[in-house]
């Protein structure tokens, strides 16, 4: 049964934007643990690439929180929702802290999708209850 279903559309120069104003402050708000070594390794690499990966990651986090029905409020902490990669390149999400128990606690499961193309980057998310809410 589906939960809820969220989408965000973020300007992926806004997030260049962002991270001239602020340095790493920014990635290092919005980005987990495992996020933010991806996050510098493409930094590093080639800038833009860095710049795309923060913004579909800021993208994704959105559309979670609005799937949810949370918005960006106790327990949905940017840091404790990671938007990471099977080894077959398909995005997950993986919780942490109050928010990984929150969801628990209400049988929630999720499917993300994110994109990014020029100076847009797309993501989606359904949630979906796997077990009975009355057991």
């Amino acid at each position: 049964m589906i939960y809820g279903i969220g989408t965000d559309v973020c300007s992926i120069s806004r997030m260049g934007d962002a991270v001239q104003r602020h340095g790493d402050r920014f990635a290092q708000r919005v980005l987990g643990a495992e996020e933010i070594v991806e996050y510098h390794r493409r930094f590093a690499k080639v800038r833009q690439r860095g710049i795309h990966y923060l913004a579909t990651r800021f993208a994704a986090k959105e559309a979670f929180s609005k799937a949810i029905g949370l918005g960006i409020h106790s327990p949905m902490r940017w840091r404790d929702c990671e938007i990471l990669k099977l080894p077959s390149g398909q995005p997950i999400i993986v919780l942490h802290e109050a928010l990984k128990d929150w969801c628990e606690a209400r049988s929630l499961r999720f499917l993300v999708s994110v994109s990014d193309e020029a100076d847009t980057a797309l993501a989606m998310v359904v949630a979906e209850v796997t077990a009975s809410l009355n057991t």
